[in-house]
């Protein structure tokens, strides 16, 4: 009788969970679609459009200075805490794998449970001034949001590279040792190499973490609807628009749906994330 009720507790709540991840889909969907179906908005005009008006006499939603905005950033984020997070999991599996355990990955297993609020802050408090007063410009843009972000998914990146590291077969390392390599021979040449695909499906969901990403980047990041010309200037991500603007919006205007289909870019890159780990986890396991 106890199996019985925990399949059936199991089984309902794998039924939910499927309902309302479908549920959520549908609708964002049905929302995203409006401008394209029924609001003769263009698919083209609107992914490679260069001028985001909606309150003009002739609306314009061309998306493209946001999807610029959270791919710079997303990627700069990703080129500054690959590195970062791949050299912590060498130091916590095959340099000082005690100390490493003990003080460096629960301090960095710490910056993921920050909120994402503090990071702007410390962003609009450290970065931002540090940027105007070294760099050009008013210290908010690409490289300010690039940053933060890269603080947020250094605990993704690390973390899965660990993981990766702690999971490679012994024999591998023994060999190498036993045919004369060194250590760092036996790192770069041996263990790397063979663990890339995890390594890298660790960046790819710190860009997914980064790419989704709202409060923290649209506090440094200016939200100016544009394509900048440099790092140092003003920007704006999917996100932010979406943040900013959706409140102030009536539900089921042109400019609201116009909002939704950018909500629905989101999900799409989403997907397309979760497609491209799945892909590199195959790899991996052969």
């Amino acid at each position: 009788m106890e199996e019985l009720r925990g399949k059936a507790y199991v089984y309902a709540c794998i039924l939910v969970l499927i309902v309302t991840i479908f549920s959520i889909v549908y609708f964002i969907a049905v929302r995203g679609l409006s401008p394209f179906l029924s609001d003769g908005v263009g698919i083209g005009e609107m992914l490679f459009g260069k001028t985001w008006a909606p309150d003009a006499d002739v609306p314009l939603y061309g998306a493209l200075p946001f999807l610029f905005g959270s791919f710079s950033t997303s990627l700069l984020a990703a080129l500054i805490a690959a590195p970062l997070g791949f050299c912590a999991s060498i130091f916590m599996t095959e340099i000082m794998p005690k100390l490493g355990k003990t003080v460096l990955q629960p301090a960095i297993e710490l910056l993921a449970g920050i909120p994402s609020v503090v990071y702007g802050f410390v962003g609009l408090s450290v970065i931002v001034p540090f940027l105007r007063d070294t760099f050009p410009g008013q210290g908010i843009g690409i490289l300010a949001g690039g940053i933060v972000l890269s603080i947020m998914i250094l605990p993704t990146v690390t973390t899965i590279s660990t993981d990766a590291l702690r999971s490679l077969p012994s024999g591998l390392k023994e060999g190498s040792y036993a045919l004369g390599a060194t250590r760092w021979q036996t790192i770069s040449r041996i263990v790397l190499p063979t663990m890339l695909p995890s390594l890298l499906t660790g960046i790819v969901l710190g860009i997914a973490r980064a790419f989704g990403e709202a409060l923290a980047v649209q506090m440094v990041i200016g939200n100016a609807p544009h394509i900048p010309g440099s790092l140092f200037e003003s920007a704006s991500t999917l996100t932010s628009i979406i943040t900013l603007s959706m409140g102030n919006t009536t539900l089921g205007s042109p400019h609201n749906n116009a909002l939704w289909s950018l909500a629905l870019f989101l999900l799409i890159m989403t997907f397309v994330f979760v497609f491209i780990v799945r892909l590199l986890e195959r790899r991996a396991v052969r």
